[in-house]
């Protein structure tokens, strides 16, 4: 199943997915992956707590919320596709972010975490067959199904890796971007 064979989601998380190539679930989780593990972290975590406006997050708050985003979205692709019924309860990730203390932590640490994360959710995606990937449940924003959650995750992080480069890039040393090709070790 590809992103072109999805039902129809809606128009809140339609957006997301449309930074999404049109590859089966497990591709576009890897290429998320690939995506994270490539991006030059030794040069954006010197942006420390800086943001491009007062109240916004650091880059620490957009890796945490990214993780507790992916673990959320994980756990609703476990339940729909083992037949829940319920409606998962919604999460505010503004409150989310404020109890997370994420600006304590390292952002390699977080990296770490994510990628973890990202290679747990690759494995319950490749154990779902057809029938479970089309299997669909309800939550704060409607119905959707197993498979557009692994859209919904890859095209999260694309959503905030843009907004990184467009709103945060202008904070960081230009001398860095312009010579900086590293890779974080995971």
């Amino acid at each position: 199943m590809k992103k072109s064979q999805l039902p129809p989601l809606p128009d809140y998380f339609q957006k997301t997915i449309d930074f999404c190539e049109d590859v089966t679930p497990v591709e576009i989780l890897q290429l998320a992956q690939n995506e994270l593990l490539q991006w030059d972290w030794n040069t954006w975590k010197t942006l420390g707590t800086l943001t491009y406006q007062e109240g916004k997050w650091t880059l620490n708050d957009i890796l945490q919320h990214l993780i507790d985003s992916t673990w959320i979205f994980a756990y609703r692709a476990l339940c729909y596709s083992r037949g829940e019924k319920l409606h998962l309860p919604v999460y505010d990730e503004d409150e989310y972010a404020r109890n997370a203390s994420a600006n304590h932590r390292n952002p390699d640490d977080l990296v770490f975490e994510l990628n973890l994360l990202y290679s747990s959710t690759i494995a319950l995606f490749k154990s779902f067959d057809h029938e479970k990937l089309v299997r669909t449940g309800m939550s704060f924003k409607g119905e959707y199904s197993v498979a557009s959650i692994a859209f919904i995750i890859a095209g999260h992080q694309r959503r905030h890796f843009k907004t990184l480069q467009e709103r945060y890039s202008h904070l960081l040393d230009p001398n860095l971007l312009n010579n900086s090709t590293s890779e974080v070790n995971v």
